[in-house]
C-alpha cells in the first residue's frame, strides 16, 4: 500500500475545544469558541485563508516521530535536524480545580531542545470567519495581540514577538512556552504555569484511563479509542458530536464532503455505549441533561441533528476554500435537520436506559422522569409506518428501513425495563406492544430469495447497518437466519478482506466507492456473536491496521489502496474499537479485566 493515503496529524482538546496538529508542526484545525464555530486555524481545508500556528525547524520538513504521551491525549512532535533535535509537546490544559473541571480556551505549546543546536521558526496567523478575516497584530510587553476577531485572541510567550510576528529563526538553547488563549487573557507565571498545566493535565488522563474498566487484550487500541471519544463530548451542554472536521471527502472527488460537528442522537448513543461499557458514565450524565432539554422544546418530535447548544438550525452552506487537497465543495452545516429519521427515538431511550436501571449509577444521578419515556414512546407508535430517511440520510429517497424498525424495536423494550423500574405496568404492556409492532416491521423486511433481510420492506438491496440485527440479539446466534444473513452481507456487500460498503445501490451522488469503517466492525461483532471468532480476530486486526501513525481511524477506507478517507477522527469507528475489542475478549473467556 505504497499510494496509501493516511491523515498526517493527532488530536488534542480538553471537551471545550479540539485541535489537529499535524506532522510538520502546524496546527492545521482548530475551531473557537466552540466545536461548530469558524476556525482560527484551517490550513487543513486552506493552506493559504486558512492561515496558521506552526512550530517547525527553520528549513522546515516533517516530524521524525509523531506520538502521544502514554494514556494521555497530550501530543509530542520530534524533529531531527542537521543542526540538532527537539520536539514540540502540544495540549489542551484539562484537569480539576475548585471542584470543578479546568478546561480554558488555550492551547499550551512546549518546545524542548533535544540535542544539538537546532534552528526553530514560529508562525502564528490566526483567521476569523473561515479565513475571511485577517486580524492585525500588535506587540506588548510580553505577548502578541490580534485584533479584530470576535474575542479576545492572545499569544504569550518567552520567545522574543519580534521573531514569532516576523517568522524569523532562532537557536532553541532552552526550553521555550506558547500559550495561544481566546477569551480570558493569560496572567501567570509563564514557565512555571505551563508545566504545572503540563503535569496536571498528564495526571488527569492518565487518572481517567486508570479509571477504565478494559479488556487484557487489544489495551492500547481500546485506550486511544476511549481517549478519542471522550474528547468529542462538548461539556458545557453535554452534547457529543460525530466528529471534529468537515468536509474531508469520502473519497476524492466524490462531493460526498460534509460538517460532522454537530449532535447525532444516533450517534451519541453508539459513543455512550462504548464509554459505559468501559465504566465511564459522567458523558451519559451530560448527556442526559442535553437531552432533557431538546425534550422540553421538541412537542412534535426531535431533528435527526442538533447543534452543541441545542439550536434546530444547522443550515448548510458552502464556503470559497479551496478543500483538503483540492476537494470542494467545503460545507459548513448540515441540511439532514430537516430528514425524517425515526430510529432515534429507540437510540435515546436505549442511551438513557442505564440512567434509569444500572445500579453502579449513583442514586442522585438517576433519571425518574415517567414524562419523557412516555412521549418517546409515543413518538414510536405515531412514526413506525412512517417512511424515513433511514441511518445513512439518503437526500432523494425515503422507506420503511429495517435498520428505524431495528431500533423502534430496541427502544420499546428498553421502554419496558425502564417502565419496570418505575412500577408502571401499564406502561410496560404498551412497551411491550410496540416492541411486538416493530419486530412485525423488521420481518417485513425478510427477503426469502436472498436468505436475509433487505435494506427496507420490499427491497433487494442489502444494508451493512443489519449486522446489527445479530448483535443487538434480534436474531440469536443459533438461528439459522443468522448465518445466511451474514453470508448474504459478505457476498453482496464486502469491499475486500474485513472491509465493507454500506450499500451498493444507487444513492444521490451515484454508488459508494469506499469502505464505512464501522460496518468492519459490525461485521467482527456479528462473527463473534455466531461463533466464528477466529475469522473475527483475523478481520479485527486488519481494521485496526488502518489507522494513521498516531492510531486514529477515520470514516472510510478506500479497498483498493487502504487510504483513509471521510472525516477523522471519526466516533464511529473508534467506538467500533472498543465494542468488538470487548466482544472477543468475551468469546475468548479471558479471565479478567484491566
Amino acid at each position: 500500500m505504497a499510494d496509501r493515503h493516511s491523515y498526517k496529524f493527532g488530536l488534542i482538546g480538553n471537551c471545550s475545544y479540539l485541535a489537529y496538529v499535524d506532522t510538520t508542526g502546524n496546527i492545521v484545525w482548530q475551531c473557537l469558541p466552540r466545536f461548530d464555530s469558524s476556525f482560527i486555524f484551517g490550513g487543513l481545508l486552506d493552506p493559504e485563508k486558512g492561515g496558521r500556528f506552526s512550530v517547525s525547524p527553520q528549513n522546515g520538513g516533517e516530524a521524525a516521530a509523531q506520538f502521544y504521551l502514554e494514556n494521555t491525549n497530550i501530543l509530542c512532535t520530534q524533529f531531527q535536524t542537521e543542526d540538532g533535535a527537539f520536539e514540540v509537546i502540544d495540549f489542551a490544559p484539562r484537569f480539576r480545580r475548585f471542584e470543578r473541571h479546568f478546561k480554558p480556551l488555550m492551547m499550551i505549546r512546549k518546545i524542548r531542545r533535544i540535542s544539538g543546536n537546532p534552528r526553530v521558526v514560529v508562525a502564528c496567523e490566526p483567521r476569523g470567519d473561515y479565513g475571511e478575516i485577517t486580524p492585525s497584530v500588535s506587540l506588548a510587553s510580553n505577548h502578541i495581540r490580534y485584533q479584530g476577531l470576535v474575542d479576545n485572541v492572545r499569544l504569550n510567550t518567552n520567545i522574543p514577538l519580534t521573531y514569532v510576528a516576523h517568522k524569523m529563526p532562532f537557536l532553541l538553547t532552552e526550553t521555550k512556552y506558547l500559550v495561544f488563549t481566546w477569551g480570558e487573557p493569560f496572567e501567570a507565571p509563564l514557565e512555571d504555569t505551563c508545566e504545572d498545566f503540563l503535569k496536571k493535565t498528564m495526571d488527569y488522563w492518565q487518572t481517567w484511563t486508570e479509571r477504565c474498566v478494559i479488556p487484557d487484550i487489544y489495551q492500547k487500541e481500546v485506550i486511544r479509542s476511549a481517549l478519542i471519544l471522550k474528547l468529542h463530548q462538548y461539556e458545557d451542554t453535554g452534547a457529543i458530536i460525530a466528529a471534529g472536521s468537515t468536509s474531508l471527502p469520502e473519497a476524492p472527488g466524490s462531493g460526498r464532503n460534509w460538517d460532522y460537528r454537530y449532535f447525532w442522537a444516533r450517534d451519541s448513543y453508539y459513543t455512550l455505549n462504548a464509554l459505559n461499557s468501559i465504566g465511564q458514565f459522567e458523558e451519559l450524565d451530560r448527556y442526559s441533561h442535553y437531552v432533557q432539554n431538546l425534550a422540553y422544546a421538541s412537542t412534535y418530535g426531535y431533528q435527526p441533528l442538533y447543534s452543541i447548544t441545542g439550536e434546530t438550525q444547522t443550515v448548510e452552506r458552502e464556503l470559497e476554500l479551496k478543500g483538503y487537497l483540492g476537494n470542494r465543495p467545503v460545507r459548513i452545516g448540515n441540511a439532514a435537520f430537516l430528514q425524517i429519521q425515526n430510529d432515534i427515538y429507540g437510540q435515546v431511550l436505549l442511551s438513557l436506559l442505564p440512567l434509569y436501571v444500572d445500579e453502579r449509577i449513583v442514586r442522585r444521578k438517576r433519571l425518574e422522569s415517567k414524562d419523557l419515556i412516555l412521549s418517546l414512546c409515543r413518538f414510536i407508535e405515531e412514526r413506525i409506518e412512517t417512511p424515513d430517511a433511514g441511518l445513512w440520510e439518503f437526500r432523494g429517497m425515503q422507506n420503511r428501513h429495517c435498520y428505524t424498525f431495528l431500533f423502534h424495536w430496541a427502544g420499546a423494550l428498553a421502554a419496558s425495563k425502564i417502565a419496570r423500574r418505575l412500577g408502571d405496568g401499564a406502561l410496560v404492556d404498551r412497551a411491550l406492544a410496540l416492541s411486538r409492532k416493530a419486530a412485525a416491521g423488521i420481518e417485513a423486511c425478510w427477503n426469502d430469495s436472498l436468505k436475509a433481510y433487505a435494506s427496507y420492506i420490499g427491497g433487494t438491496s442489502l444494508d451493512a447497518s443489519l449486522f446489527q440485527l445479530i448483535t443487538m440479539s434480534y436474531l440469536p446466534p443459533n438461528d439459522p437466519r443468522a448465518a445466511t444473513h451474514i453470508a448474504a452481507m459478505e457476498e453482496q456487500l464486502r469491499a475486500g478482506g474485513s472491509l465493507f460498503y454500506r450499500y451498493r445501490h444507487l444513492d444521490d451522488f451515484g454508488s459508494p466507492e469506499v469502505a464505512f469503517l464501522v460496518c468492519g466492525f459490525w461485521y467482527v461483532r456479528a462473527l463473534v456473536s455466531i461463533g466464528r471468532v477466529d475469522d473475527a480476530i483475523r478481520s479485527f486486526e486488519q481494521l485496526l491496521s488502518y489507522s494513521n501513525h498516531v492510531g486514529l481511524l477515520s470514516e472510510d477506507v478506500d479497498p483498493v489502496s487502504g487510504s483513509q478517507w471521510g472525516n477523522c477522527p471519526q466516533t464511529y469507528s473508534h467506538v467500533g474499537v472498543i465494542n468488538a475489542a470487548f466482544d472477543i475478549w468475551k468469546k475468548l473467556d479471558r479471565p479478567n479485566f484491566v
